[in-house]
Protein backbone atom coordinates (compact mmCIF):
# COMPACT_ATOMS: atom_id res chain seq x y z
CA UNK A 1 0.00 0.00 0.00
CA UNK A 2 1.45 3.04 -1.13
CA UNK A 3 1.97 5.73 2.00
CA UNK A 4 1.96 9.55 2.35
CA UNK A 5 5.27 10.92 1.55
CA UNK A 6 6.55 13.25 4.50
CA UNK A 7 9.70 15.10 5.35
CA UNK A 8 9.41 14.60 9.20
CA UNK A 9 12.10 12.85 10.80
CA UNK A 10 11.47 11.92 14.58
CA UNK A 11 14.78 11.96 16.93
CA UNK A 12 14.95 10.61 20.56
CA UNK A 13 13.60 13.49 23.24
CA UNK A 14 16.38 13.88 25.72
CA UNK A 15 14.76 15.03 29.00
CA UNK A 16 16.12 14.67 32.54
CA UNK A 17 13.32 15.25 35.12
CA UNK A 18 14.28 17.01 38.17
CA UNK A 19 12.92 15.63 42.07
CA UNK A 20 10.44 17.69 43.05
CA UNK A 21 12.98 19.62 45.65
CA UNK A 22 15.38 20.44 42.77
CA UNK A 23 12.36 21.87 40.82
CA UNK A 24 11.01 23.83 42.78
CA UNK A 25 14.68 25.39 44.43
CA UNK A 26 15.29 25.94 40.26
CA UNK A 27 11.80 27.39 39.74
CA UNK A 28 11.80 29.95 42.45
CA UNK A 29 14.95 31.51 42.00
CA UNK A 30 14.43 32.00 38.27
CA UNK A 31 11.29 33.79 39.46
CA UNK A 32 13.12 35.78 42.45
CA UNK A 33 15.46 36.66 39.58
CA UNK A 34 12.83 37.47 37.47
CA UNK A 35 11.09 39.70 39.82
CA UNK A 36 14.28 42.27 39.48
CA UNK A 37 14.23 42.76 35.97
CA UNK A 38 13.28 46.48 35.30
CA UNK A 39 13.52 48.61 32.38
CA UNK A 40 16.69 50.84 32.72
CA UNK A 41 16.78 54.19 30.90
CA UNK A 42 20.01 55.55 32.35
CA UNK A 43 23.03 53.37 30.84
CA UNK A 44 26.94 53.28 31.44
CA UNK A 45 29.21 53.66 28.79
CA UNK A 46 31.30 50.96 30.37
CA UNK A 47 32.25 47.65 27.95
CA UNK A 48 30.21 44.70 28.10
CA UNK A 49 32.04 41.38 27.30
CA UNK A 50 30.64 40.47 23.92
CA UNK A 51 30.59 36.74 25.10
CA UNK A 52 27.58 37.66 27.38
CA UNK A 53 25.58 39.16 24.61
CA UNK A 54 26.21 35.94 22.13
CA UNK A 55 25.38 33.72 24.58
CA UNK A 56 21.79 35.79 24.92
CA UNK A 57 21.39 35.98 21.12
CA UNK A 58 22.09 31.56 21.01
CA UNK A 59 19.68 31.48 23.82
CA UNK A 60 16.58 33.69 21.87
CA UNK A 61 17.58 31.41 18.78
CA UNK A 62 16.19 28.68 20.72
CA UNK A 63 12.69 30.18 20.76
CA UNK A 64 9.77 28.14 19.32
CA UNK A 65 8.54 29.61 16.44
CA UNK A 66 5.76 28.52 13.59
CA UNK A 67 6.94 25.48 11.70
CA UNK A 68 10.33 26.19 13.01
CA UNK A 69 11.05 28.89 10.52
CA UNK A 70 12.98 31.01 13.37
CA UNK A 71 11.68 34.57 11.78
CA UNK A 72 13.80 36.60 13.81
CA UNK A 73 17.29 38.73 12.93
CA UNK A 74 19.14 40.54 15.85
CA UNK A 75 21.20 43.30 14.55
CA UNK A 76 23.77 44.62 17.36
CA UNK A 77 25.09 47.66 17.14
CA UNK A 78 27.93 48.92 18.79
CA UNK A 79 29.25 51.58 16.72
CA UNK A 80 28.67 55.04 17.96
CA UNK A 81 28.25 56.85 14.42
CA UNK A 82 25.42 54.40 13.77
CA UNK A 83 23.88 54.56 17.43
CA UNK A 84 24.07 58.51 17.12
CA UNK A 85 22.12 57.94 13.79
CA UNK A 86 19.56 55.54 15.15
CA UNK A 87 19.22 58.05 18.21
CA UNK A 88 18.38 61.13 16.01
CA UNK A 89 15.68 59.22 13.92
CA UNK A 90 13.85 58.03 16.78
CA UNK A 91 13.96 61.29 18.44
CA UNK A 92 12.58 62.82 15.26
CA UNK A 93 9.65 60.39 15.42
CA UNK A 94 9.12 60.43 19.17
CA UNK A 95 9.31 64.18 19.45
CA UNK A 96 6.78 63.75 16.38
CA UNK A 97 4.37 61.64 18.54
CA UNK A 98 4.63 63.24 21.51
CA UNK A 99 4.43 66.78 20.33
CA UNK A 100 1.64 66.34 17.59
CA UNK A 101 0.79 62.31 17.02
CA UNK A 102 -0.33 60.96 20.41
CA UNK A 103 -3.56 61.16 22.06
CA UNK A 104 -4.11 62.81 25.08
CA UNK A 105 -5.33 59.08 26.41
CA UNK A 106 -1.54 57.77 25.60
CA UNK A 107 0.12 60.41 26.48
CA UNK A 108 -1.66 60.14 29.95
CA UNK A 109 -1.10 56.14 30.44
CA UNK A 110 2.33 56.64 29.57
CA UNK A 111 2.80 59.36 31.91
CA UNK A 112 3.87 57.51 35.61
CA UNK A 113 6.94 55.99 33.52
CA UNK A 114 8.68 59.48 33.07
CA UNK A 115 9.61 59.45 29.71
CA UNK A 116 9.85 61.88 27.10
CA UNK A 117 11.26 62.35 23.61
CA UNK A 118 14.98 62.20 24.71
CA UNK A 119 16.55 59.04 24.09
CA UNK A 120 19.88 58.93 25.72
CA UNK A 121 19.67 55.08 26.06
CA UNK A 122 20.55 54.47 22.09
CA UNK A 123 23.98 56.61 22.47
CA UNK A 124 24.73 55.71 26.41
CA UNK A 125 24.32 52.11 26.29
CA UNK A 126 27.40 49.79 25.00
CA UNK A 127 24.83 47.72 22.70
CA UNK A 128 21.97 48.33 20.63
CA UNK A 129 19.88 45.15 19.47
CA UNK A 130 17.46 45.80 17.26
CA UNK A 131 15.21 42.57 16.42
CA UNK A 132 13.64 42.15 12.59
CA UNK A 133 10.97 40.27 12.32
CA UNK A 134 11.14 37.86 8.56
CA UNK A 135 7.38 38.58 7.10
CA UNK A 136 8.18 35.90 4.37
CA UNK A 137 11.88 33.64 3.39
CA UNK A 138 13.43 32.24 0.63
CA UNK A 139 13.28 28.59 -0.67
CA UNK A 140 16.95 27.33 -2.27
CA UNK A 141 15.98 28.53 -5.79
CA UNK A 142 14.99 31.90 -4.31
CA UNK A 143 11.44 31.92 -4.27
CA UNK A 144 9.54 33.42 -1.55
CA UNK A 145 8.37 31.22 0.96
CA UNK A 146 5.60 32.15 3.26
CA UNK A 147 6.58 32.31 7.32
CA UNK A 148 3.62 31.68 9.92
CA UNK A 149 2.81 33.30 13.22
CA UNK A 150 5.55 35.42 12.71
CA UNK A 151 4.97 38.10 15.20
CA UNK A 152 4.04 35.66 17.82
CA UNK A 153 7.45 33.64 16.97
CA UNK A 154 9.66 36.84 17.05
CA UNK A 155 7.99 38.12 20.66
CA UNK A 156 8.38 34.74 22.18
CA UNK A 157 12.29 35.11 21.01
CA UNK A 158 12.53 38.45 22.29
CA UNK A 159 11.21 37.65 25.69
CA UNK A 160 14.38 34.59 25.69
CA UNK A 161 16.86 37.28 24.83
CA UNK A 162 15.42 39.49 27.21
CA UNK A 163 15.55 36.85 30.33
CA UNK A 164 18.85 35.79 29.12
CA UNK A 165 20.66 39.28 28.80
CA UNK A 166 19.27 39.75 32.56
CA UNK A 167 20.27 36.30 34.18
CA UNK A 168 24.34 37.63 32.61
CA UNK A 169 23.57 40.91 35.21
CA UNK A 170 22.24 43.00 32.01
CA UNK A 171 20.20 46.20 32.21
CA UNK A 172 17.96 46.54 29.36
CA UNK A 173 14.87 48.45 27.85
CA UNK A 174 12.74 47.60 25.04
CA UNK A 175 11.62 50.77 23.12
CA UNK A 176 9.48 50.90 20.02
CA UNK A 177 9.84 54.36 18.26
CA UNK A 178 6.94 55.24 16.38
CA UNK A 179 7.22 54.68 13.28
CA UNK A 180 10.57 52.22 13.00
CA UNK A 181 10.63 52.26 9.40
CA UNK A 182 14.14 54.20 9.88
CA UNK A 183 15.66 51.26 11.48
CA UNK A 184 15.43 49.08 8.39
CA UNK A 185 16.96 52.22 6.20
CA UNK A 186 19.85 53.06 8.92
CA UNK A 187 20.63 49.57 9.01
CA UNK A 188 20.29 48.14 5.41
CA UNK A 189 17.79 45.11 5.94
CA UNK A 190 16.15 43.35 3.17
CA UNK A 191 12.86 44.00 2.09
CA UNK A 192 11.46 40.74 3.55
CA UNK A 193 12.64 42.20 7.32
CA UNK A 194 10.53 44.55 9.55
CA UNK A 195 11.94 46.25 12.46
CA UNK A 196 9.91 44.36 15.35
CA UNK A 197 11.74 46.22 18.83
CA UNK A 198 14.95 48.15 19.78
CA UNK A 199 16.45 47.09 22.65
CA UNK A 200 19.75 48.75 24.51
CA UNK A 201 22.00 46.65 26.34
CA UNK A 202 24.31 47.52 29.04
CA UNK A 203 25.25 48.10 33.03
CA UNK A 204 23.01 50.80 34.89
CA UNK A 205 24.57 53.85 35.19
CA UNK A 206 25.36 54.52 38.72
CA UNK A 207 22.74 57.31 39.39
CA UNK A 208 19.89 54.91 37.55
CA UNK A 209 16.52 55.62 38.39
CA UNK A 210 13.11 53.52 37.38
CA UNK A 211 9.61 54.88 37.70
CA UNK A 212 7.74 53.37 41.20
CA UNK A 213 5.67 50.72 39.28
CA UNK A 214 3.82 47.51 40.99
CA UNK A 215 2.81 44.67 38.79
CA UNK A 216 -0.16 43.34 38.45
CA UNK A 217 -0.90 40.04 41.14
CA UNK A 218 -1.17 36.49 40.28
CA UNK A 219 -5.11 36.48 40.80
CA UNK A 220 -5.31 39.33 38.49
CA UNK A 221 -3.53 37.60 35.51
CA UNK A 222 -4.09 34.18 36.20
CA UNK A 223 -7.28 32.17 36.93
CA UNK A 224 -7.09 27.66 37.52
CA UNK A 225 -9.87 26.00 36.43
Amino acid sequence: MATKETTYQPVSFEFTRLDAEEALRRSREFQELMQTRRSVRHFSSESVPWELIENALRTAGTAPSGANQQPWTFVVISDPDVKTKIRDAAEHEERLLYEERASREYLGAIEPIGTDWIKRHITDAPFVIVVFEQSYGFNEDGTKRKHYYVRESVGIATGFLLASLHAAGLATLTHSPAPMGFLSRILDRPANERPFILIPVGYPAEDAEVPSLTKKSLDDISERL
